[in-house]
């Protein structure tokens, strides 16, 4: 009996070394040196060096100078710590009511407007960082009226922003809203009374 504990024994330790320990380390390396923003978890910097967040997870957004990004069931709304989906069905009550309260917020901010799909549902994760041309499309008189700006120069930051399907097909056009956000302060910034 001992025969065969002995080879499996070792072949657990050989293998959880091999694939637990240097296989994660070594792609790890390579990352870090082939790809090295990524690798760090895509964090954009204020310019006093401090994190400002990760252009992979979203943030709340709630006031009306901002691009809000999609709802979040994520803890108390985008906790990376808690990342999980309502797992509401499509029958369920409380999704639909909670879909058309947002839906008439929404109707309230820009009658006429027509609702894009992720202006009122959520991600599967609760951290989706982008939202889609719409969506932001929609959002920038409200976003325009609180800075004191013109809609066309808003939509301007949002088309900048705004990034194409990878290598042309795979994907959809979505907006980040953390970078549209980053621009809309370096280049609008706002008064000290409003911010």
């Amino acid at each position: 009996m001992l025969a065969h504990i002995r080879p499996a024994l070792v072949m657990i330790v050989l293998f959880t070394i091999l694939t637990g320990l240097i296989y994660p380390l070594a792609i790890t390396g390579i990352a870090k040196v082939a790809l090295p923003y990524q690798a760090g978890g895509s964090l954009l910097h204020r310019p006093d060096g401090s994190i400002e967040g990760s252009i992979l997870i979203a943030q709340a957004f709630a006031k009306p100078e901002y691009l809000h990004p999609r709802g979040s069931s994520a803890g108390n709304g985008y906790d990376a710590t808690a990342s999980s989906p309502s797992n509401l069905g499509p029958m369920d009550k409380k999704l639909a009511d909670r879909i058309a309260g947002d839906a008439a917020a929404l109707k309230k901010e820009a009658p006429g407007v027509p609702i894009p799909a992720d202006a009122v549902t959520q991600s599967g994760s609760g951290l989706d960082p982008d939202v889609s041309p719409e969506n932001a499309t929609r959002q920038a008189p409200r976003i325009a009226q609180a800075r004191g700006v013109p809609a066309t120069e808003v939509q301007a930051v949002i088309a900048r922003n705004t990034m194409q399907p990878a290598l042309g097909f795979i994907g959809q056009p979505h907006v980040n809203v953390l970078a549209v956000n980053r621009a809309l302060d370096a280049q609008y910034p706002l008064h000290p009374a409003r911010s």
